[in-house]
């Protein structure tokens, strides 16, 4: 595992990485919100966890956080609209709106 800070365009993020059996868990986060690979559940904090307003998004097919970066967010979690995020949204774009 590691856990890196990260500036994108000088605002601080963490960077974090977990190699797992057959997979890679990545996140990249700050203190308002973050945006993982497609292991983030979001329908499960849409639904289940929606009283906590978690800022997230989810990007599929993404090998490594750069990857993470600059993919599309396939799926965003309803209380992340309030700040721009969509669907299609590049991942480095969505942090950007948080920072």
């Amino acid at each position: 595992m590691t856990v890196e800070p990260m500036f994108i365009e000088g605002k601080p993020f963490t960077a974090v990485t977990v190699k797992l059996p057959k997979t890679t868990l990545l996140v990249i986060s700050n203190d308002v919100g973050y945006i993982m690979c497609g292991a983030l559940d979001v329908d499960l904090l849409n639904e289940k966890l929606a009283d906590r307003n978690i800022i997230s998004g989810r990007a599929v097919g993404v090998k490594t956080i750069q990857q993470l970066l600059d993919a599309p967010l396939e799926k965003v979690t309803n209380a992340s609209i309030a700040y721009g995020w969509r669907a299609g949204l590049i991942g480095k774009e969505a942090l950007m709106l948080i920072s």
